[in-house]
Parts: structure tokens; sequence; C-alpha cells
């Protein structure tokens, strides 16, 4: 798995990727991040040979935290 500190090049040699629920069906432009590592992966959904962010777990959860409490949009 190539990477720096917070990026690794190819997603693809990731595992545990999953959208969320509120995703739909469409095949649209979707986020999937990755369970099961030291930090978050995330991911574009149509990218999955690309790059993937990683991110602290605390940071995610300060990021979902906000999308849940609307004070971001989702």
């Amino acid at each position: 798995m190539a990477s720096s500190e917070n990026t690794v090049f190819d997603a693809s040699t990731l595992t545990g990727w999953y959208k969320s629920s509120h995703s739909g069906g469409s095949q649209g432009d979707c986020l999937e991040a990755a369970r099961g590592h030291l930090g978050v992966p995330v991911r574009g959904s149509k990218a999955v040979t690309g790059p993937a962010l990683v991110f602290s777990s605390g940071v995610w959860a300060a990021f979902v935290g906000a999308v849940r409490d609307r004070r971001i949009s989702s």
C-alpha cells in the first residue's frame, strides 16, 4: 500500500469499503469510507483505484456528527 501520511494512492489496496445508507442506489457521485483501519480512509465511489484521503477517527466523527446535526449540508 503506497501512501503518504494522509493519502493512500491506490484505494483498492484497502478493504472494508462501504457507502452511507443515505447514498441511494442511483450510482451517483458518492463517498465511501473503510472500516478496520487506524484512520478512516475516504474515496470517491467511482474511483476505486484512485486515491483515498485518510482522516483521524476523531476528525471523521466530528464531520459525521456535524452532518447528522445539520451544522453542514450533506
